[in-house]
């Protein structure tokens, strides 16, 4: 059985080579000393961390998961010393401030690093991604006060954090929401109310876990407009910063989950709980997406892992597996059979994976810059643009790379036959982990509604028109490139980037008429954005392989010719889905909700 090994090689051409992150750092006077040659190190150490201690829990912490009683949960075996671990190493610190305590590396590394802990092991790399979310809210929207009690313990890794939203009857909906939070006379909130499915909300990781919680003060509006937002340690914290009384929050079960089994998610209750409002009462919901923003961009990239894990093992295992004869020449007539690479279903699943996994990671590392723009430009029209930029890829990327990433790891299953249905290879595992991305954080569905109804509706495509001229603009500038395919898949790309623009109109016209055209459209909307995305990033990936051949200095062309190959399998065999996606959207609305309620079943 082949472990995961992170791809170091292929994270070095797509940060250093495709998207020069050396000369996108230097724009930033505080990153002054970050450069190539470190980043290298630190994606280089990342991967003996991961390698050497997290693939060895995988399969154990899934097999044992998460045990609840009534002091707490337990993580799996082996799980608090590699947290220990991980915080002795630094990785918790290593994108925060170093004014609290951080290692002052831009967000652009850490997002780079999320890959190779979730494909390793995806359960123990939610423990601290959330804490990066609750770090990230506090420091934007916390008084100094909360800034100094609670943000120097979260970024040393010592204490974690959690997202507390969803309660048993709503979910998505926010507006729903029942938990209260009642003023005391010191300025502190008693907070009461059941959040369910909270990630990471009880273990025995850390010594403290800070808790983000969602909840309505007394005279709060109806709706979205009358959430607050509220810090709830487990334990108070003292004047000191120290852990003090234990809180009245508690752990009443864990949930009995599909996958991540070895990251505890938890029914939290809170019973007049002291908490401390973050920001503005009622304004709750727009600091918290600052949490949900960054957690959107960490599903994303676990997507994207998945189909790296699901890859790797696939193709290992496809260069083994002797079964049957090639349909051609015989690749191996001294034995009974030839490899199952030889065959081209194979190879189908096998480039499928191959491009999503590639693809995601150009997906990253493209917003990754953006995040750095937004968070440290010193120039405010160009955050302004970065943020735009990233209202709209944002849920492109949550939705399409968990949806791609649970197809790859599907794929590596079936590339192991019978094989993949068994535990101990590990395949079965990564479907089950994958399946979770496309629901947490915003389903699919809800992705795709706000991309298409609040981000390009609701600016009456503002924020879309930049992203279509910078793909026009590309197509435009290597149109006559030497090399015939990617002449041919740039006119393609074109084509398809006026046709988004075309259907943004058709729909905004019809939801003139008709809201749910909206709703019926969003989908398929998405996933055409999505494979045009991708198509784009993979364009670039091959106009610069193409670069690096033609210098003719390079002593690896068959890692610059496997990066033309594979775009061209991508707009050969996988960017023509968009075209159903098209011709579906196209059809509107009365499909979809002309068959009454008593009509579905008889």
């Amino acid at each position: 059985m082949t472990d995961y090994k992170a791809p170091l090689r292929d994270m070095n051409f797509t940060y250093f080579e495709l998207f020069d992150y050396a000369n996108h750092w230097k724009q930033f006077p505080q990153y002054d000393e970050t450069d190539q040659d470190l980043v290298e190190a630190i994606f280089t150490e990342s991967a003996k961390f991961a390698e050497n201690v997290l693939v060895p829990l995988y399969r154990s912490g899934d097999e044992e998961g998460c045990t609840w009683s009534e002091d707490g949960v337990k993580t799996p075996e082996g799980y608090k010393e590699a947290y220990q671990q991980f915080v002795e190493a630094g990785w918790p610190s290593m994108t925060h401030s170093v004014d609290h305590g951080g290692q002052g590396l831009p967000e652009s590394v850490g997002l780079a690093l999320a890959e190779i802990t979730s494909a390793a092991n995806q359960s123990f790399g939610m423990y601290p991604g959330l804490s990066h979310g609750a770090m990230r809210t506090i420091e934007a929207h916390g008084t100094e006060d909360q800034i100094h009690k609670y943000l120097g313990k979260l970024i040393s890794g010592e204490w974690t954090g959690t997202m507390c939203l969803t309660e048993s009857h709503c979910g998505t909906d926010l507006g729903l929401l029942r938990t209260k939070a009642e003023p005391n006379a010191d300025g502190s909130y008693n907070l009461t109310g059941q959040k369910i499915f909270i990630s990471a909300g009880e273990h025995d990781l850390s010594d403290n876990i800070i808790h983000i919680v969602l909840a309505r003060l007394p005279d709060a509006p109806a709706g979205v407009k009358g959430i607050s937002l509220f810090i709830v340690p487990k334990f108070n914290v003292d004047d000191n910063g120290e852990v003090a009384d234990r809180n009245a929050v508690n752990c009443g079960s864990i949930e009995h989950k599909m996958g991540i089994n070895a990251n505890a998610t938890c029914v939290m209750n809170f019973d007049g709980a002291k908490g401390f409002l973050i920001g503005a009462p009622n304004k709750g919901l727009r600091c918290m997406f600052t949490f949900i923003n960054t957690s959107r961009m960490g599903v994303a990239t676990q997507g994207q892992a998945h189909a790296e894990l699901g890859f790797q093992k696939s193709l290992a295992y496809a260069k083994d597996r002797l079964q049957m004869r090639a349909l051609g020449k015989r690749k191996n007539p001294e034995a009974a059979a030839d490899a199952i690479i030889v065959h081209p279903d194979v190879r189908r699943m096998l480039l499928t994976q191959k491009s999503f996994a590639e693809g995601g990671r150009m997906l990253t590392a493209y917003l990754s810059s953006l995040v750095d723009i937004q968070a440290v430009h010193s120039d405010e029209k160009a955050r302004k643009e970065a943020d735009d930029r990233l209202a709209l890829m944002t849920p492109i990327a949550k939705a399409f790379m968990s949806e791609t990433g649970f197809e790859s790891a599907n794929l590596g299953l079936q590339c192991f036959g019978g094989h993949g249905y068994i535990r101990e290879w590990g395949m079965e595992q990564n479907v089950r982990d994958a399946r979770i991305a496309m629901l947490y954080e915003g389903t699919s569905g809800v992705q795709a509604i706000d991309l298409l109804g609040r981000k390009i509706m609701g600016t009456k495509g503002k924020v879309l028109k930049p992203y279509i001229k910078e793909i026009e603009a590309f197509c435009a500038k290597h149109k006559d490139n030497d090399n015939k395919m990617i002449q041919q898949m740039l006119k393609q790309i074109d084509h398809s980037a006026g046709k988004l623009s075309k259907m943004t109109t058709s729909i905004g016209l019809k939801a003139l008429k008709n809201p749910e055209e909206v709703g019926a459209a969003s989908f398929d909307y998405l996933m055409f954005a999505g494979y045009l995305t991708y198509a784009y990033l993979w364009a670039m990936a091959a106009v610069k392989a193409q670069e690096v051949l033609d210098a003719g200095e390079t002593k690896e062309p068959k890692f610059y010719e496997a990066k033309l190959k594979t775009a061209e399998f991508y707009w050969t065999r996988i960017m023509p889905r968009s075209k159903a996606h098209s011709l579906a959207l196209e059809t509107g609305s009365k499909n979809l909700m002309q068959l009454d309620e008593d009509m579905f079943a008889f």
